[in-house]
């Protein structure tokens, strides 16, 4: 399947080029500072890679972050159980926009020339959500993170870690180029509904 990965990521950025830009410019002049945001994640094997995304927070997140957690213990509790706020002072006006419509993945699709990302596989997971698998870590590994995935087209953050965790490993067991693809044409009507996306 890396051939599609290839392929399909090729075409992508040609298609989305005028896209980049607009989004670029608009992530820079709403919020001056870095256009990119590159996440240290664990990909194919256990191997680290920076992930990359247009930025979608502020430039001072960590600290809007850090100031919430310690006074707000609702937004704590939601934190440690799915590492994702509803409500996340974090987030700009644009950054808001582009996270309800997966804009901001887009340059993950530098990632997949790569060769750190898929197309299709389970979602990129920072080194605090590696003990969430426990012993499925293991099938994480097994196969390269990816775009978009079962978890994706299955209501992102309106599912629970435990049900994430269970598409990842799902995905890892049985992928095949049949699965590859019907997830890809599941993924279009997953995005304009726009479901669990935060």
């Amino acid at each position: 399947m890396r051939l599609f990965d290839i392929l399909l990521a090729l075409v992508a950025l040609l298609f989305f080029a005028p896209l980049l830009l607009v989004i670029a410019a608009a992530v820079y002049v709403s919020d001056p500072g870095a256009i990119l945001f590159a996440q240290r994640r664990i990909g194919y094997g256990g191997a680290y890679f920076r992930c990359f995304k247009f930025r979608s927070m502020a430039v001072n997140a960590e600290a809007l972050l850090a100031d919430l957690l310690a006074s707000d213990p609702q937004a704590r509790l939601e934190w440690e159980l799915s590492h994702k706020l509803k409500e996340d002072p974090r987030v700009t006006r644009v950054g808001s926009f582009l996270r309800k419509s997966s804009l901001d993945e887009l340059p993950q699709l530098f990632n997949v020339l790569r060769g750190e990302m898929s197309i299709v596989g389970p979602r990129p997971i920072v080194e605090a959500e590696k003990r969430r698998y426990g012993r499925y870590f293991e099938h994480y590994c097994m196969s390269r993170p990816g775009i978009t995935g079962l978890w994706q087209i299955s209501g992102r953050s309106d599912v629970s870690y435990q049900r994430r965790v269970a598409f990842d490993v799902a995905y890892c067991r049985s992928q095949s180029l049949s699965l590859y693809l019907r997830i890809i044409l599941m993924t279009a009507p997953a995005v304009l509904m726009a479901k669990g996306s935060y």
